[in-house]
C-alpha cells in the first residue's frame, strides 16, 4: 500500500490519485495532505489532515486481514450509496451519514474502501498496537490560495489519528530520506493547478458533471518538510 502523495512523487499515477483531485479547479490550494508525527522511541502519534483517511483505514485493514475487529464511525457522502450494508443512516444539507457500529475483518474494510471510492471514510478500529481514529465529518470544500492560514498560524491537523510502531506504515506515509532517525516532524504541500486536461474519449461527452470527474489536472505539487526544526521544500510536476 502506496499513499497517494508518495506515488506522485515516484512518478505513479492511478484511479485512487485521480479521485484525491477530482475536487480541484485552476488555482493554488495551500496546505493540504498535511502530516504531524511525533516519534516516541519507535511508537509514532501520527496526525494527518483529511485527504489521508481512506488509505490508512486500508493500509491498516490489509495488516488485519481475515481477522475482525470492532469498526466505528461512518461513511458519509452526498450521494446514495449503492449495495452497503450499514448500521444506522443520518442526513444533513444534502449530506448522508452511513454509520457502522459492528465487528469486521480486514478483507471486508479492504473490499468496502475499493467499492465505495466516492465516499469520505469516518471510521476508527484497532488492529493489535495500531489504533486509528478519523472524525465522522464531511472534510471542508477545497479553497484556493486566499483562504490559506497565515505563515504564522499553527496548522490544525487532527482529522486522522493513528497511533503505531509500525515502521511499514511509517515509510509508506514518509518517503523522504532526510526523516530518518527524527523526533517530531510536520508535511504539508501546495497544490498548484495550472491546466484541466480532458481526455481524448471525453471531447464529445455533453454530460459535464462525467468531463469534470474524468478530467485530469495538471501542474505541480510543493511539498513542505519541517524535520526536527529542518525545513525541506520539494517540487515535482503531475497530471492526475
Amino acid at each position: 500500500m502506496e499513499f497517494f502523495i508518495k506515488k506522485i512523487f515516484e512518478g505513479k499515477t492511478d484511479e485512487s490519485v485521480h479521485l484525491q483531485f477530482q475536487k480541484f479547479s485552476r488555482g493554488e490550494f495551500k496546505g493540504r495532505a498535511m502530516i504531524r508525527i511525533k516519534n516516541s522511541g519507535g511508537k509514532f502519534n501520527i496526525d494527518t489532515t483529511a485527504e489521508y483517511a481512506r488509505e490508512l483505514v486500508k493500509i491498516i485493514a490489509e495488516k488485519l486481514g481475515n481477522n475482525k475487529t470492532h469498526v466505528a464511525g461512518a461513511l458519509i457522502s452526498a450521494l446514495q450509496l449503492e449495495g452497503l450494508s450499514y448500521d444506522g443512516v443520518s442526513s444533513a444539507i444534502g449530506v448522508k451519514k452511513y454509520q457502522l457500529d459492528r465487528d469486521m475483518s480486514g478483507k471486508e474494510l479492504v473490499e468496502l474502501c475499493d467499492k465505495q471510492q466516492k465516499a469520505f471514510f469516518g471510521l476508527s478500529f484497532k488492529v493489535g498496537e495500531d489504533e486509528l481514529k478519523i472524525q465522522t465529518k464531511s472534510p471542508k470544500s477545497s479553497k484556493g490560495a486566499s483562504s490559506a492560514k497565515k505563515n504564522d498560524e499553527k496548522a490544525k491537523i487532527d482529522f486522522c489519528r493513528l497511533k503505531t510502531t509500525d515502521l511499514n506504515i511509517l515509510k509508506a506515509l514518509i518517503f523522504d530520506k532526510e526523516a530518518e532517525n527524527f523526533k517530531v516532524m510536520e508535511v504539508k504541500h501546495d497544490f498548484i493547478i495550472t491546466d484541466i486536461v480532458i481526455p481524448p474519449e471525453l471531447k464529445g461527452e455533453k454530460d459535464f458533471e462525467k468531463v469534470r470527474e474524468g478530467a485530469h489536472r495538471k501542474g505541480k505539487i510543493i511539498r513542505y518538510l519541517d524535520i526536527d526544526r529542518k525545513k525541506i521544500k520539494k517540487e515535482i510536476d503531475f497530471e492526475a
